[in-house]
């Protein structure tokens, strides 16, 4: 069944065939995402008008919207350019209904004196009398029933009213069919869900100003279906992937027992069980797809050196790929004294390696004499190959997309791929973000890390900071200073990185101050970086360049200026850079006064705390996902209904029902099975239904 149900195809007919929908409101439908009848279905109701009938607006709270039937008593036209009203009398009450720019023939026409109407609108208090402005709803006695008792409000576009939209959902769902139950049976009963089409109509017909909310059982319900199909594409992709190629790589432990021995601390245990599960997933004939989540800090390239040492053990290699140079050589550095006490040959490529060096390296790698390369983008590349590639890490996940992961794959039979961050994702994120991956998260911190002191400071306490970073650096110490922005721009007031190295410089002397931003070409910017590193340069001006993975174990203070325009994950990216010695560090947050509600809070948040995963948690919840991850690079599916913030349980429902139905139902041939793929075509998921098929 690789074609679309029949039963759906009203559902993906032309907007226009819905009622009171032309070829112009179908364009201007557009600026909703609707494009087909199925996509109004999806755009629910954002709040409700009570309009409930009552016979008098007497003893009413003004301002209100009030629903009454009237009589009408008399017009009185405007002397000059004044409003128009009409006088009417509901059982106890008379009041005026107030009209600009109205043509008295046509208000005469539609409230004639003496006649009976039902009105509904907006009261207002007015020099002490109550009236309405422009009534939302004049309709005579035989037309009363056309006002719900509660008004949906939909979401409007430029040329789209709320009559129109609520004429094309209703239409569109006349359309929406019976369809066979996918929800697991026992979760539907526990959870009182209707069916999916009885859902679709309570969403769209509220009957109390709560049946909008987002925790109402028919919005829950369809906000389910939405994880669900997400997640039945992500486990088909997962199940595809594991079934297509996978291969067993046993370590024998030599090459890691050296390592350990090398290094003068115990691993935590934290670090010991992902290896573990890594090490698990690496034996079975499956093939791995696991993301490392470790905060700033927990050791995560000591689990990523371990794992590639099993590939080396079992007789195969490793590649490690970071997202940029300085990254890429960073972790060649650390790695490198550890991969010699194991005895184990280390080598990098970049975009630099040309000519015969090049050549020399892609030689040793396809004759497997390099055992573990560390790379750039620049592994991707066609002329690339490996003797016997058996894992694959990739840091820092939000650089790669799943294309990427996918082409990595290719360069070895059965490679097994484990992404390391160490930006903390909220579970809800990383349900819909790496669904399709297994998680090993790193919550401890290696021994002798003592936490960094976080202090906010206001700009105009400049002077006094220099003077105590000018002290601090004369007695050995070095610190990063981070601006906001490259160059001066005229609309944003901020300081640039420029600026500020000129004034800094001027401060504290010529040598002592370096520069890095991301408009530097490469070999400037790792030249700056590596003086710092050897300690030539005290101070070291950047923008946020730095917030990945640079280790400067000697830089104890940190200083970031403007800090409350950041977003938080940013600010507690930047923070780790700090703390990486036994130094005690400083993290000094300056801002400028008067500073708003949003950033006060943000900033008080990180000198509470240093748990990447309670900041992340909160930056969720005060940026929204979208902006957490920069939804237009992040792969992050983009829900109608379902609110990632606040519905994480039901994620992880369906990611859990996701999974177990496919392990019953590979090819969903079962009446669920099948009603599930009905669901999938509903939603879209037309890439999930192409993996069935194949599959």
């Amino acid at each position: 069944m690789s074609t679309r149900p029949e039963v759906l195809f009203p559902l993906f007919a032309k907007l226009e065939s819905l009622e009171g929908i032309g070829p112009k409101t179908a364009r201007n439908m557009e600026g909703l995402r609707v494009f087909v009848p199925r996509d109004l279905l999806f755009v629910l109701p954002q709040g409700a008008i009570d309009r409930r009938r009552r016979d008098t607006i007497a003893g009413l709270v003004l301002p209100a919207v009030a629903t009454v039937e009237v009589t009408v008593m008399r017009h009185i036209p405007p002397r000059s350019r004044g409003a128009y009203r009409v006088q009417v009398a509901d059982a106890e009450v008379t009041f005026d209904l107030i009209f600009f720019h109205a043509k008295a023939p046509y208000l005469e026409r539609i409230l004639p004196v003496g006649a009976r109407r039902l009105i509904s609108g907006r009261l207002e208090l007015y020099d002490g009398l109550a009236q309405m402005p422009h009534p939302d709803h004049i309709l005579a006695e035989d037309e009363a029933d056309e006002i719900p008792d509660f008004e949906p409000v939909y979401p409007l576009t430029a040329g789209v009213t709320q009559k129109m939209m609520a004429k094309a959902a209703a239409s569109a769902l006349s359309m929406a069919p019976e369809l066979p139950e996918w929800i697991d049976p026992s979760q539907k009963s526990t959870a009182e869900w209707p069916d999916w089409r009885a859902a679709l109509h309570q969403a769209h017909t509220p009957d109390s100003i709560a049946s909008v909310s987002l925790f109402d059982p028919a919005r829950t319900r369809l906000a389910y279906d939405e994880f669900l199909a997400h997640q039945l594409t992500l486990a088909l992709a997962r199940m595809r992937e594991r079934k297509t190629r996978g291969r067993s790589s046993v370590g024998t432990g030599h090459c890691r027992e050296k390592v350990l021995a090398a290094i003068p601390y115990n691993p935590t245990g934290a670090q010991r069980r992902a290896v573990a599960e890594i090490a698990a997933d690496m034996a079975a004939p499956l093939r791995m797809s696991r993301l490392l989540q470790g905060d700033v800090g927990s050791g995560k390239t000591l689990v990523g050196l371990l794992s590639l040492l099993i590939a080396v053990e079992a007789g195969g290699q490793g590649v490690m790929m970071a997202p940029t140079e300085i990254l890429a050589r960073q972790h060649l550095e650390g790695l490198a004294p550890l991969a010699a006490s194991a005895g184990v040959r280390l080598d990098i490529l970049t975009g630099r390696d040309k000519g015969a060096e090049r050549r020399a390296k892609l030689a040793a790698l396809a004759a497997g004499d390099i055992n573990i390369l560390v790379g750039t983008h620049a592994v991707f590349q066609e002329d690339v190959t490996f003797s016997d590639l058996r894992l694959a890490i990739i840091d820092e996940q939000h650089k790669f997309g799943v294309r990427q992961r996918l082409q990595l794959g290719q360069k070895g039979q059965g490679v097994d791929i484990l992404v390391m961050t160490a930006t903390p994702i909220p579970r809800s994120l990383s349900l819909a973000q790496y669904g399709d991956m297994d998680i090993s998260v790193l919550d401890e911190k290696p021994p002798g890390r003592k936490p960094v002191q976080t202090s906010l400071a206001s700009t105009e306490r400049m002077d006094e900071v220099i003077d105590h970073l000018d002290r601090a650096t004369r007695d050995g110490k070095q610190a990063y200073w981070v601006c906001p922005l490259v160059e001066e721009s005229e609309s944003v007031d901020l300081t640039s990185a420029e600026q500020r190295f000129k004034h800094l410089r001027a401060r504290l002397g010529e040598g002592r101050v370096g520069l890095v931003h991301g408009q530097m070409p490469p070999d400037q910017k790792d030249a700056a970086m590596a003086a710092f590193q050897r300690g030539e340069t005290d101070i070291l001006v950047a923008t946020t360049v730095i917030e990945v993975g640079v280790n400067v174990p000697n830089a104890s203070i940190m200083v970031i200026e403007r800090a409350e325009i950041f977003g938080l994950a940013q600010l507690h990216q930047l923070r780790g850079r700090v703390g990486r010695g036994s130094a005690q560090s400083t993290c000094l947050l300056m801002y400028q006064p008067p500073m708003a509600e949003a950033g006060q809070k943000r900033l008080t948040l990180l000198r509470e705390t240093e748990d990447g995963f309670r900041i992340a948690e909160a930056d969720l919840a005060m940026r929204g996902a979208g902006d957490l991850i920069g939804t237009a690079q992040s792969g992050l599916p983009r829900f109608r209904i379902a609110d990632l913030e606040h519905q994480t349980d039901l994620m992880a429902i369906a990611q859990t029902d996701a999974r177990s139905l496919l392990a019953r139902d590979p090819k969903l041939e079962s009446d669920r099975g099948k009603a599930a793929r009905s669901l999938l075509w509903l939603m879209g998921q037309d890439e999930a239904i192409r993996l069935i098929s194949v599959g």
